[in-house]
């Protein structure tokens, strides 16, 4: 007879999934504890989803009840270039590698609905597919489930493909047999922590997201705090530092879906260019990519403090045209990004 786990991780494999494990709703209990004590600190700054559902996102037993079984996966975007070479280049933006290609969200539910159907075709059961989209802890579910463990820069880890990975979740009513819970590897390794331009980890494995740079670029509404403004460089979305260097990644699989990769335009786009774009020209450029959901003003933002650390006075008038900006917020940026230059 057929083992079904065995079946299922195989066909996971063939779907593209780097990495398939199985845990129970209940297996995270710690972290309910965790996420009060990261909201009452205020670490989540204007992220308010995360304490409006936190009832749910602390106890994934409560987002479905019928749910038996959880299947973690794992997918790679491993990037076939060095994500930091970008930093040299003042005069261009730094998009998150995974950012550059297809948006994740897209990709990985596909892949999670094929594998979720392959699933009811074999057993009848009941799924709901998750990726990243509902108050589901999958790094930490991820570690309950063996895929790998929530480093020190909080990201999951894998010996076995390093830490450049979606994750999504199946939960089913089918009661697969669990996996063993992975240990922690780091060891006195502080390499993610010692790279963060902002000092955004207050100690191994804590996160005050309020100081991240993606959280900046990304999540953070109005004008960024004049004191971390320097410390973005050229990071136009997202911040790939404490990834790139964690030596796990030795081990990182390439992936196997290459759109997530991206294109050469999202690898290296240059700041002029990008402080031209119009609303329209903006959702053009970033139709289909995660970057498109913070609007235009957000993101133009972010490019002007880019310009504004450049040190390039050649990028002066790119910085000037938006002076007068109808947001509030790019005038702001404009004029920090103007009275830097002039600095030079």
């Amino acid at each position: 007879m057929r083992d079904l786990k065995t079946a299922l991780c195989a066909e996971a494999e063939t779907i593209g999934f780097v990495a398939c494990r199985i845990c129970r709703p209940d297996a995270v209990p710690k972290v309910a504890e965790r996420l009060t004590a990261f909201i009452e600190a205020g670490w989540h700054g204007q992220m308010g989803w995360l304490a409006e559902r936190q009832h749910w996102r602390g106890n994934p037993a409560q987002l479905w009840p019928e749910a038996k079984s959880i299947i973690m996966l794992a997918e790679s975007y491993t990037p076939e270039h060095d994500p930091l070479d970008i930093l040299a280049q003042p005069d261009r933006g730094a998009i998150s590698v995974y950012a550059q290609g297809r948006d994740y969200h897209d990709v990985v539910k596909k892949r999670l609905k094929r594998l979720a159907r392959w699933l009811v075709a074999e057993t009848g059961a009941q799924v709901k597919v998750f990726v990243d989209t509902a108050p589901v802890p999958e790094k930490a579910l991820g570690q309950a489930a063996g895929l790998g463990w929530q480093g020190k820069h909080t990201n999951l880890v894998s010996r076995d493909w390093g830490n450049w990975a979606f994750l999504g979740a199946i939960f089913t009513t089918h009661d697969l047999a669990p996996d063993s819970p992975e240990t922690d590897h780091c060891g006195s390794c502080r390499s993610c922590l010692d790279i963060c331009p902002t000092n955004a980890f207050p100690a191994p494995y804590q996160l005050d997201a309020r100081r991240c740079i993606s959280y900046l670029t990304i999540e953070h509404r109005g004008p960024i705090p004049e004191d971390l403004r320097k410390q973005l460089g050229n990071r136009i979305y997202g911040c790939d530092d404490c990834l790139a260097v964690c030596p796990w990644n030795k081990f990182a699989v390439a992936a196997n879906d290459l759109r997530l990769l991206g294109e050469g335009d999202l690898r290296a786009p240059a700041l002029a260019a990008l402080a031209a774009l119009d609303d329209a020209g903006f959702r053009a450029t970033f139709s289909g990519s995660p970057v498109k959901r913070i609007g235009r003003d957000r993101f133009l933002r972010n490019v002007l403090y880019a310009i504004g650390n450049s040190g390039n006075p050649g990028l002066m008038g790119a910085a000037e045209r938006h002076l007068k900006d109808p947001d509030e917020t790019v005038a702001d940026a404009a004029r920090w990004a103007v009275a830097q230059l002039t600095l030079n």
